[in-house]
Order: C-alpha cells, then structure tokens, then sequence
C-alpha cells in the first residue's frame, strides 16, 4: 500500500532516483555495542547522503527487533524514506514481539513508513502453518530476505560474520546476496547464469556485532564495530571504500536521476505515459512506480538521441566540405584558401565531436534507450501478472546480464522500480487485456504497429542511400568514358569540373555510407523485421491459446526475446559514433 495515489512528478527532487539500502541484521545485539553501532550507521548514510546527492535515500526493513528497528529508527531521525516488507500478514507477524511495548513500537514505525507490503506467502506455506515457529514460518523470513536483497541497492547487514545455518538468518541472507543460492529456500536444481558473471547486486556493507548469547562473540577474523565493503571480488573482496565497479554503476544511475531532476517539469509535460486514467484504475497501484520512471527514461532517450542524430549529421555535413575543399585543391584550383577551409571544417567537426563526447550524448541515449524497453517489458508484465517460475528471481534479473558490466547500472535502476509489483503481483482479465491491447497491438498501434512502421522508414532510408551509390557509381563511369573516349575533344575548362563532379559524387556517397554505418541503418532493419515476427508469432499464439495460463507463458517468452533483442541492439551501438580519426578519413 502506498502513501501516494498521485503519479505525476512533484518537483526535481520526486523525481531523484531512490538509492536503497535493505537491512539484515541480528535481533540479539549486545547493549553495550548499541550506541557504537547507530554511529556507524548514522556515517554509513551520511556518507551516501554526501558522495551520491543526486539520489534519494530510502530504507528497506522489516522492522525485527535489534537490528532492522535500530537502522530504521537512525533513517527516520535523519528524514531518510522508510520501506516496510513484511514477511507474513501483519496479525502473524506481531507474535514475534514479546511484550505489548514492543508491538506498539513496531505499529508506531509502520505509521513512518512511506510504503508497506504484506509478501504474500511462500510456495506451500498456509497461514497454519505459519502461525507457530518452525520450517514453514523460516520460509516466509528466507523469503522476505530474498525480496529485501532483491530490491535494493545496497545490503547493510549488522552480522557477526558467520556463516548462517538458520533458514532465513542474517548470515544466509548475505550468502544470497552473493551467490544467489539459499538452502533450503532457493531450489537445489535451480542454476542461473547469475552465479557466475560479474554481478552488480552483490554489494554488502557490513558493520560487524556481536550477539547477546553464550557464543556470541564474532567470527575470528573479525572484531566487534569493524566496517567494511563486502562483494565477490575475487582479488580483494573486503575494502574501506567502496568498490571501482560500483561505483561506475552509481555514477550512471546518478548521472540518469540528475537528469530527470534537471528536466522534471519537461518531462511531466511532453513525456508519453503507457497508463492513461481509466488504465490507472483498473491496474494494480505498483504499476505506477514503473511507469513514472520509463516516462523519465524514454524521453531522456529522446532527448540525447536527437542531440546524437544532430552531432552525427553536423559532423558528416562537415567531413563532406572537407572532402569538397579538397578535392577542389587538387583537381581544381590549387588555392591556399581550400586547404584553410579544409581545417576550419575539420576543426569545427572536433569542436562538435569533444562537446559530445564530453556530455556522454550518445552513451546516455543508448543507456536509456534500454532502460526504456526493459522498464516497458517490465511493466506489461506487471499488468499481465507474469511472474518468474523461480520465486527468487524477477524481471531485472533476466536483462543484460552476461553484457558489459558498466551496463549493471541498468539493471540496478530496475531491480526498485517494480517494488511493490514484485511484492505482491497481481492477476487479473483487465491487466492481462490491456497488455494484450498496449503491448501487442496491431497493425496501427502497439509495438506491431510501431516495428512495422519502422521497417518502412528503415527501408526507405536504405533505398536512398542504394540509390545514391548507384548515381554516383553512373556519374563516374560516364566521366571516365568521356575521358577515355573523348578526351581530347573536351574543352580544357571543363575537364577539371568534370573530375570535380565525379569527386563530390563518390564524396557524397561515402559520406551517406558513413552517416548509414553510424544510424546502423541496415543492421536495423534486420532488427525491426525480427521484432515484427516476434510479435506477429506471439499474437497468433496468443490467438490461439486455450486458456490465460498459456497466455501468460507467451508473454513470459516474448518479454524475454524483447530483453535479449535490446541487450544485442545497445552492443551493436556503442562503438557507432564516429570519433576525429574517422572523421578525417571521411573527409580525405
């Protein structure tokens, strides 16, 4: 359930990407260790606050006592946003506080938080089962340390550094932020390929405690109060700082919400939502969070690829009167002047180029042209109630995930846009109808009509550039022949004009091959007419099916060709934006 009904942007700093940090932690911490470990947690976010001020703070707990209270209390002190799973109906959950004052602790932190999700159970467990402690209740705290380290940024966990054997327990949490393995928990035959790329979800901050027991006292390695950076690393897993590779991927994310801060009231304005109001009404809330961020994220993409398309154009413009100063130096007219404008020209394309480069443009019109699609498949999935077979994994788990690892960042964003979806997805004709509507479409809407629109327009740009080749090839071939035929029956005046006509016609046909290359102009057409069978094939399956079961699977498998689609699409972009070099050669 969510505070706000409202969707729209309130301002820059609504529009900040959140930063999460999930909690895990011992209940039993020792006392005399309480008021060291609320200092550290106050400089844990403190130090976020500082180093990343484009982003937003926000706290995932489920509000246990010790551990989980005590960082909730310090985010609220600091006006840092509170977030509430809970791992079972609140009524069950209130028999893990012992006393009455502990209950009403626990319900006054509730009326602090900003949003509060009920899990629903974990598969096999009834609400008996759960009602006293044992396996079936272990499942449901296994399951909401999933969900936190699923959902978040950043896992703090206030551990003693053991390995857990507790289902559920705070050292088995840590291990699954890691290695994506639960026992008894996760499936034993479950493998993903997450287990085995470079991961950006696997970033612990630990705050070392002890544990008001017998054995109590923490690991050997380590000693009470001692904090470090925790993740896979292979040559240095522990650090003071956090790690290079993460902070890339909050350097992009922070990047993208300065972004949406800066152009929040544009955004509002001309950006194109995938919910209008009767649609809002029908849809489970959650599915507002997810459509609020493509909004931002689309028409970013928007925003930086036409900066892209401008940069392109201008300096193949460019490259084209370099190779016209040029060819008129040599062929026409040695003049000083040409070889002052051939500079001039190479100088202003630089110019373009640097200004570029140094805004990151065409980066951040890929990157968010990805995040786009993703966070479109993401939400018709939401609105479909198509949900992974494995309960431990989630739309953001299946995109980019054997790419670049500085494309993590992506992900990052998405693993906290579908929140509340996640957490209690949502089944119904009216959602799964208007994705079959939205998505699919047909032949004047959808994504139907938008890939077979764009295989028009992709065709008709390469018929032109096909088309110029073959005049300039006819251009040339006709001056070569006057030239071997008749050459010496061709007034001198005009010999030179001739060579300079075939030299700007092959110019400008090399310069449109450039300009084709970098739009990728024939890669996409393949591309486009890959995506139109996709959706032509998944529309008559879902024709065809016999029940909503299977047409779910079949979004299921079509959101997951999208994701692979645009995960190749954004490879094959990266290195098309031509640099200084290739816009010499082109000139030359």
């Amino acid at each position: 359930m969510s505070v706000s009904d409202n969707d729209s942007f309130r301002g820059p700093q609504e529009a900040a990407l959140p930063l999460v940090i999930a909690v895990t932690g011992h209940r039993d911490l020792v006392a005399a260790e309480v008021p060291a470990i609320r200092d550290r947690v106050r400089e844990f976010f403190r130090a976020l606050s500082e180093g990343y001020p484009d982003r937003r703070l926000q706290v995932m707990s489920s509000l246990a006592e010790g551990a989980d209270q005590l960082v909730a209390e310090i985010a609220l002190e600091m006006g840092i946003e509170l977030m509430v799973p809970l791992p079972m109906p609140k009524d069950l959950y209130l028999d893990d506080f012992r006393t009455a004052e502990k209950r009403a602790h626990f319900e006054y932190l509730c009326t602090q938080a900003i949003e509060i999700y009920e899990l629903p159970l974990a598969k096999g467990n009834t609400a008996e089962a759960i009602a006293r402690p044992g396996h079936a209740r272990n499942r449901e705290y296994a399951q909401v340390g999933v969900f936190l380290s699923a959902h978040c940024h950043i896992l703090l966990a206030l551990w003693d550094g053991k390995p857990g054997t507790e289902l559920g327990g705070t050292g088995q949490v840590v291990k699954f932020h890691h290695d994506d393995i639960m026992p008894g928990y996760t499936a034993k035959t479950v493998a993903t390929q997450q287990m085995l790329v470079d991961d950006e979800s696997d970033l612990v901050y630990h705050i070392v405690c002890s544990r008001d027991r017998p054995d109590g006292a923490p690991h050997p390695d380590f000693r009470p109060l001692q904090c470090s950076w925790f993740t896979k690393d292979r040559h240095n897993p522990r650090s003071e700082d956090i790690p290079r590779q993460h902070q890339v991927i909050f350097e992009r994310s922070g990047e993208f919400s300065r972004s949406a801060m800066e152009f929040a009231a544009q955004i509002e304005r001309e950006s194109w939502s995938l919910l209008d109001d009767e649609s809002k009404r029908l849809l489970p809330h959650g599915i507002q969070d997810i459509n609020r961020l493509f909004c931002m994220a689309d028409w970013l993409a928007i925003h930086f690829q036409k900066k892209t398309l401008r940069v392109l154009r201008v300096t193949h413009a460019l490259a084209f009167m370099m190779g016209l100063m040029f060819i008129l130096w040599s062929d026409y007219e040695t003049w000083p002047f040409y070889m002052f404008a051939f500079l001039l020209f190479f100088l202003l394309a630089a110019a373009v180029q640097y200004f570029s480069k140094r805004g990151a443009w065409h980066r951040k019109y890929l990157d968010y042209r990805a995040l786009a699609e993703g966070l479109r498949v993401q939400f018709y999935w939401a609105a479909a109630g198509v949900t992974n077979e494995n309960e431990s994994k989630f739309t953001h788990d299946n995109f980019l995930q054997t790419q670049d690892p500085e494309l993590g960042w992506i992900r990052n964003v998405m693993r906290v846009a579908g929140t509340e979806c996640d957490a209690a997805p949502t089944m119904t004709q009216a959602g799964l109808a208007f994705a079959l509507k939205e998505w699919i479409g047909d032949e004047r809407s959808g994504q139907l009509g938008y890939y077979q629109k764009k295989v028009r327009e992709r065709a008709r740009k390469s018929r032109f550039t096909e088309r110029l080749g073959l005049l300039s090839l006819l251009t040339s071939v006709v001056v070569v022949l006057l030239f071997v035929v008749a050459y010496a029956s061709i007034p001198e005046p005009l010999r030179d004009p001739l060579k300079v006509v075939m030299g700007v016609m092959l110019l400008l046909f090399g310069v449109r091959q450039g300009y084709a290359f970098s739009t990728a102009e024939k890669e996409l057409i393949k591309q486009y007419e890959f995506m139109l069978r996709i959706f032509y094939n998944a529309k008559r399956r879902l024709d065809n099916a016999i029940d909503v079961t299977e047409q779910r699977q079949v979004l299921q498998a079509l959101g997951g060709s999208c994701l692979d689609e645009h995960a190749q699409w954004i490879l094959m972009h990266r290195d098309r934006s031509p640099d200084q070099g290739e816009i010499w050669r082109m000139g030359n």
